[in-house]
């Protein structure tokens, strides 16, 4: 009896141990749960690393409405240079066995033999005229020890940032200058805060962050790394450093284990098609491989200097509101009344709209009633009404999308297609939210595989994984019929391109890497677009398949003049040779032509060269009243210089337009 009591009393307080409450740090949570953000494996962190310095390098040049200069490079650091770099001694094995790539001498026999009838079966195939897949190098000697480090470094020539602000900036997760309701690349306060959570797991190593703003004559230099448990920077170094070229921008440079092999056609097809979405920046990317062999460079060049306007921080519009964001809005709102409140808080609610709102909650609302003493009933009843009723659609007015000019220069750019176009939707909603759906059918092009090759973009940023349920694959697999365009599916080389912007992107899943099918309003909207374009090439198509038959039709009967010309002449001359009285039967009127064929003014040439003139001339008529009925005379196009009737080197505004922009300028 007493050890039973004694058991329950050792049972309760080992209980008690269990409950007792324990915190985690956002940083703490990130780290366990890495996938979230993208970080699943070595070589999809080295994909997101990249990924996630680009865009915060891209935004910081495009809210100053700089011009984008990225230059991204990726160096491979072996093992033993890792060890060195961190002063780690290398050892020799004592104990080879207990390594995760030791192989036994049965295991070595097995995979010899292996290789050899490998080998055999290649002899006997090359032998007999076959052709012969590339033999897969064996995986003996790669154990789970066996990584690769990469030091990844970006930098740009946007705002930089300010020196006391850096180690918050970069060393607290969850804290960021993106949170108000506004299109952006990022939301959630990672990116460089997760590549540098996954150099402190992997690597151990701190982040370097070189930093300067406009006019700034100093470099913040700052070397830190993140407290997981208490989200806080752990400073090494932060100081000012002479800054005597005026530089400005920011650079970040960080450690981190990875995989280049397994990711890096992922990696090179981001920066391709964020040259697609960009075409008014310049990036420069390099790999430094272990031996120089292994080297890459690539520069993906500007193309345009027509950057899309800055996104626009808008407010919620009151379908889009839950009560939660209702009661922060109360918290955090500098209005003192219900009546002013609704009216500058959210958009769609003007002064008489307001009022007949409160007029509808019940008699306990008032406009002059202080908006922060509502209690939690009264403010549950204006989210309820706020959900029932009617309210206009929000506008795209705080949206910016690439544009078609930008879009259609980017795909010329990078993909040189045969033919594209493009088209820009106007602004639909969906739950509140305004969205634009932009998009090109290109055909034709380098490195396109035949069929259809889809690029998505969601707020000018590319979605490269998870295409398979994405709104934008199905629409363009299963919606679309291309035959209907006179475009073949299987044989011709499609590029689909479809980009979103909205202020709030429905990503499916936590990988944030598709738009989910279920949304009907963007799926009509993203379909209809691409009937748009497909709509526009079809007209090409039709244009180039008439000018071929019009070609065609011209050789076929090009091709028969010598033969009908030497027909008639043969003909021409037997009458010449007849008798006179039988001539005199053909008439007066070709009396003359006979005459001149007697005294050979006529000749096989002479009908030859007629002949060819008439087809020439056919040919002209038919392809001008073409042009007249589809709209389009084919013209020689050249480039047009307007010139201003003043002296002064004075500028206009530039022209905009969907294809293409004029610029107006002096001095020639």
């Amino acid at each position: 009896m007493v050890q039973a009591d004694a058991t329950k009393a050792k049972l309760g307080k080992g209980s008690a141990r269990d409950a007792t409450l324990k915190l985690k740090s956002p940083a703490e949570f990130f780290a366990e749960n890495k996938n979230i953000a993208g970080f699943d494996n070595p070589g999809k962190s080295l994909y997101t690393t990249v990924r996630e310095l680009v865009e915060n390098a891209l935004d910081s040049s495009e809210s100053i409405a700089e011009l984008p200069v990225i230059e991204v490079t990726i160096e491979e650091i072996s093992r033993s240079a890792f060890n060195a770099l961190i002063g780690l001694v290398d050892r020799e094995r004592v104990d080879a066995a207990l390594y995760d790539d030791f192989e036994s001498d049965k295991a070595k026999e097995k995979r010899l033999a292996k290789e050899a009838r490998d080998q055999l079966k290649q002899a006997k195939a090359l032998a007999a005229g076959k052709k012969v897949k590339e033999a897969i190098a064996s995986k003996i000697g790669k154990g789970r020890g066996d990584t690769s480090f990469f030091k990844v470094t970006c930098k740009d020539n946007g705002k930089g940032m300010p020196h006391d602000d850096i180690p918050n900036m970069l060393g607290r997760v969850l804290s960021g200058t993106k949170y108000g309701l506004k299109q952006t690349r990022g939301k959630f306060g990672l990116g460089a805060k997760m590549a540098l959570i996954w150099s402190k797991m992997s690597t151990g190593l701190p982040i370097d962050i070189w930093s300067a703003t406009k006019n700034q004559n100093f470099i913040s230099f700052c070397r830190l790394d993140i407290n997981i448990h208490k989200n806080i920077p752990n400073i090494h170094i932060h100081e000012k450093r002479s800054n005597t070229e005026g530089w400005r921008g920011a650079e970040l440079q960080v450690t981190i284990e990875g995989n280049w092999t397994t990711y890096r056609s992922k990696i090179i097809s981001y920066m391709r098609q964020m040259a697609i979405i960009t075409p008014y920046a310049q990036f420069l990317f390099r790999y430094i491989g272990p031996t120089p062999d292994k080297n890459m460079t690539i520069r993906f060049a500007r193309r345009t200097d027509v950057m899309p306007p800055i996104p626009e921080e808008t407010k919620y519009h009151p379908s889009a509101v839950d009560l939660l964001l209702v009661k922060r809005l109360i918290a955090d709102t500098t209005k003192q009344d219900l009546f002013h409140f609704l009216q500058h808080e959210f958009i769609s609610i003007n002064k008489s709209y307001a009022d007949r709102l409160i007029g509808e909650m019940g008699p306990e609302f008032s406009p002059k009633m202080p908006v922060k003493s509502l209690s939690d009933e009264q403010i549950v009843r204006i989210h309820q009404l706020f959900r029932q009723a009617k309210f206009d659609d929000p506008t795209g007015d705080c949206l910016s999308p690439a544009g078609e000019y930008n879009l259609r220069l980017g795909i010329m750019k990078e993909l040189r297609p045969d033919m594209v176009a493009t088209y820009e939707g106007s602004a639909q909603v969906f739950e509140g939210h305004p969205f634009i759906v932009e998009s090109g059918v290109s055909l034709g092009g380098k490195d396109v595989k035949p069929g259809i090759n889809i690029f998505r973009f969601a707020n000018r940023i590319p979605l490269l994984f998870e295409q398979g349920g994405d709104v934008v694959t199905r629409t363009a697999m299963k919606r679309i019929n291309w035959g209907n365009y006179k475009i073949n599916q299987a044989q011709d080389k499609i590029g689909v391109f479809v980009s979103i912007v909205s202020t709030k992107i429905p990503f499916k899943g936590t990988g944030k890497e598709y738009i989910g099918d279920d949304i009907s309003e963007i799926a009509a909207a993203v379909k209809s677009a691409l009937q748009n374009c497909c709509i526009q090439l079809k007209s090409k198509i039709v244009r180039q398949q008439q000018a071929r038959e019009r070609l065609q039709r011209k050789r076929n009967l090009s091709k028969y003049i010598p033969d009908v010309s030497r027909a008639i002449y043969e003909v021409l001359e037997l009458m010449v040779s007849g008798h006179k009285s039988k001539r005199q039967r053909y008439g007066v009127e070709y009396q003359e032509m006979l005459d001149k064929v007697a005294g050979r003014e006529v000749t096989e040439a002479t009908i030859k060269q007629k002949l060819t003139q008439h087809v020439q001339q056919v040919d002209s008529e038919m392809a001008l009243e073409f042009a007249t009925q589809s709209g389009m005379a084919d013209a020689v196009r050249d480039t047009i210089y307007l010139r201003t009737l003043d002296s002064k080197r004075t500028f206009a505004p530039d022209l905009h337009n969907s294809v293409c922009v004029l610029r107006l300028f002096s001095g020639l």
